[in-house]
């Protein structure tokens, strides 16, 4: 079923999902996951509402209990799952997916990920068959407003940011339920208000073309600041104060002066596969050790919790946190990294500042190629690099990741379609530059 996806299930609703099959996720999820009450939280995407409906109806055909937490951000539903010792939880939304879209992040027990490889296959495989539904006593259902106590867990975080000029795009998203609690009227506000039909840009902040706005506004009011959440608020990025996106991973090595920098404790970070050479030489001036791993909240969250890491984080703008039931949020990384701008801003250092002492690398950004035979494409190139060098770190999970004494790269398959995913770093751009071109070489004759 194509909605079924390696970390959660997503697609263009009435097409990859709707409500029949929805119904069946909720009445056959038990089979897969014990519980008697589950959380659900909802985005304000148009056909949420509808989403809940069949979903909650599915649950309570199968005798679960099903606390309706309303319209929330999916850290939220995480933190509750967690702060509320729900058996599961599930949050309807398709994040950063067009508006025509919407899907399921599921959760079990002490907030940890469900994924195609613990339980979405086992569950696609029930919906999917010919078992009937045998309707049981029906579970109740019940109204549960968690706003106040996370808002009260968030304000921790919190300091005065008056000394601070903002700029904050909420892309219409779940992120506009705390803009005014957590960030006053101190900022410039763009696409504030929640709307399922996203009128600002889409909700993805990864795209270029959805920062044009922050980019502009950051600019505009000489901001020190950009912030950009995605749909779920589960994502964030940062512009600078010159009107820059900042490489998500980047952001990693700069949350070392929050969480680091008054400890003597050896803590270990969390990064995915594709994360910059420099986050982790960063790092180490902290004493932290780094722990690479694969790339989805699925992988990530979960290795957090294995080695008890005290964060974490993707390319991708997830940052995982030990404090937060080792999940990820957007609302608390954007606080982070407001405390750590202001810390800095009184030093008389900017944004921009930071980030050039983390990292001098040329980059070329993550770059996909249409390609069918993946392994064998992956594996052409990984053979004639190691032909002409021993690598100094070879990593074979997520695909590949080669690193060599000036430069290193990562290549991985695309988990649903027929991409390959190539990203490379180099001490200098004309090196990036002949590697590249060789990696672009070889894989030419494999691109459809």
């Amino acid at each position: 079923m194509k909605a079924f996806k390696a970390y959660d299930i997503r697609g263009e609703y009435g097409k990859d999902l709707n409500k029949e099959m929805v119904y069946r996720i909720g009445y056959f999820l038990p089979q897969v996951l014990p519980m008697k009450e589950i959380l659900i939280g909802r985005d304000v995407r148009l056909s949420s509402d509808e989403m809940f409906e069949a979903l909650s109806e599915g649950l309570r055909d199968a005798g679960v209990d099903v606390a309706d937490a309303g319209l929330t951000t999916t850290p939220m539903v995480y933190w509750g799952t967690g702060k509320y010792g729900f058996d599961a939880s599930i949050m309807i939304t398709a994040s950063h997916n067009p508006k025509n879209h919407n899907g399921l992040k599921v959760s079990a027990k002490n907030v940890l990920p469900v994924g195609y490889d613990n339980g979405l296959k086992k569950l696609e495989s029930l919906v999917d068959s010919d078992t009937k539904v045998e309707k049981k006593d029906k579970g109740q259902i019940r109204k549960l407003n968690m706003k106040p106590d996370y808002l009260e867990f968030l304000n921790q975080y919190k300091k005065d940011y008056s000394g601070l000029k903002l700029a904050i795009d909420f892309s219409n998203g779940m992120a506009s339920l705390f803009s005014k609690d957590l960030f006053g009227d101190q900022y410039v506000a763009l696409n504030e208000k929640a709307d399922g039909t996203f009128p600002g840009h889409e909700p993805n902040p990864l795209e270029p073309e959805n920062q044009e706005q922050i980019k502009e506004a950051v600019k505009k009011h000489h901001a020190d600041l950009g912030i950009i959440f995605d749909g779920d608020a589960d994502r964030v990025m940062f512009i600078d104060e010159k009107g820059n996106f900042i490489s998500p991973d980047l952001i990693i090595a700069l949350f070392a002066h929050f969480f680091l920098k008054d400890t003597t404790k050896k803590e270990k970070v969390v990064h995915d596969i594709r994360t910059s050479k420099a986050v982790g030489e960063y790092l180490s001036k902290f004493n932290a050790e780094t722990v690479i791993w694969r790339v989805g909240r699925a992988y990530g969250a979960t290795k957090l919790r294995e080695v008890d890491g005290i964060y974490g984080g993707e390319l991708a703008g997830h940052y995982y946190f030990r404090d937060f039931y080792y999940s990820d949020s957007g609302l608390l990384a954007s606080l982070i990294m407001l405390n750590i701008t202001d810390d800095f801003k009184k030093q008389g250092k900017t944004v921009s500042q930071l980030i050039h002492e983390i990292s001098s690398y040329a980059n070329t950004g993550e770059v996909n190629f249409r390609i069918e035979e993946k392994q064998k494409a992956m594996d052409a190139v990984v053979s004639y690099f190691k032909k002409q060098e021993t690598p100094t770190a070879y990593y074979d999970f997520d695909g590949y990741r080669l690193e060599f004494p000036d430069w290193w790269f990562n290549i991985r398959p695309s988990n649903t379609e027929p991409y390959l995913r190539f990203l490379a770093e180099a001490k200098s751009q004309k090196l990036l530059d002949e590697k590249t071109q060789q990696v672009f070489e070889i894989l030419k004759s494999f691109t459809a």
